[in-house]
């Protein structure tokens, strides 16, 4: 099945938002975009949950899609983060990062209201009518308390300004469900999956690691695209120790805001309620980055 567009085929990297002394670093924002330009990274995904949105307030929320935005200046391209467990929430930032000039919007399911699947249906289909702006959906049950089912997915795909969905159920049975009742874009939206969401149809990832090592994603990608399955394969056996012992070691965004710090890329700042690892983590965390050669 020929899928719905191609618009955020390839790597997104689910960007983290810099903190300093309790505030957005937005130099260190910038620097981060003009980074992953120079990577080859296809699109930015700021302020999704990786970017610690739950705790941005909403001036910070537009600040930092607007600085983004601005900063990629159509180098790369930008799926803002502008999902809400509010229909009205969701639809005034989604009109914001039109107006700021966002390529996308990544619209997670809402979060701890549990809607019904028509609910789901209502929700996204509300946002849609409200603005012409593409649409990724982003289904993480684990973060959300409930699933959007894989028909309440194909019912979406009808509107012609949904044209993706990043997949995070872990689950390839729902996965492939959804490929074969709709021609949506299937992104993965766990690194550790993609070699295997691809094999299944999948056109790409909406990537944590990305933050640290996105041209190695990036081969991977570009190796299964181009039918070099065991190249591909090699690429996901080196990734896959890095995804598994620096993405699981906590809570997203812990681990690789963590990693950031190790790396000298960033403060390593959180905001409550997350925390930073204690100090055995920290060990952990640096003798992975030292296994994949990131660190001496």
């Amino acid at each position: 099945m020929t899928t719905k567009g191609e618009l955020f085929a390839g790597l997104t990297v689910a960007i983290i938002t810099p903190f300093k002394n309790g505030a957005v670093d937005f130099d260190a924002l910038g620097r981060m975009v003009d980074w992953h330009v120079e990577m080859g990274t296809d699109c930015l995904a700021p302020v999704g949950t990786t970017g610690e949105s739950p705790t941005l307030d909403h001036e910070e929320h537009e600040r930092v899609m607007a600085a983004v935005i601005e900063r990629a200046r159509g180098r790369i391209k930008v799926m803002a983060g502008t999902g809400s467990n509010s229909t009205d929430e969701a639809i005034r930032l989604t009109k914001f990062a039109k107006e700021a000039g966002a390529d996308g919007s990544l619209q997670v399911g809402p979060y701890y209201n549990k809607p019904t699947q028509e609910g789901y249906f209502r929700h996204f289909a509300a946002i849609a009518e409200a603005v012409d702006l593409p649409i990724v959906l982003y289904n993480i049950p684990g973060r959300t308390g409930s699933n959007i089912l894989p028909e309440t997915i194909a019912r979406l795909a009808k509107l012609p300004t949904i044209v993706a969905i990043k997949e995070s159920t872990g689950s390839m049975d729902q996965a492939s469900h959804i490929a074969a009742l709709c021609d949506l874009t299937l992104l993965s939206g766990d690194d550790s999956l993609t070699l295997p969401l691809l094999s299944i149809g999948g056109r790409g990832v909406v990537s944590v690691v990305g933050n640290i090592v996105p041209r190695d994603m990036k081969a991977l990608l570009r190796a299964f695209e181009a039918g070099k399955v065991a190249e591909a394969l090699t690429w996901h056996r080196k990734l896959f120790p890095l995804c598994r012992d620096l993405l699981g070691a906590a809570t997203n965004p812990i681990p690789i805001k963590t990693a950031m710090k190790l790396l000298g890329r960033d403060t390593g700042e959180l905001r409550l309620p997350m925390c930073p690892m204690d100090g055995a983590g920290e060990t952990k965390m640096r003798e992975a980055l030292v296994k994949y050669g990131l660190l001496r």
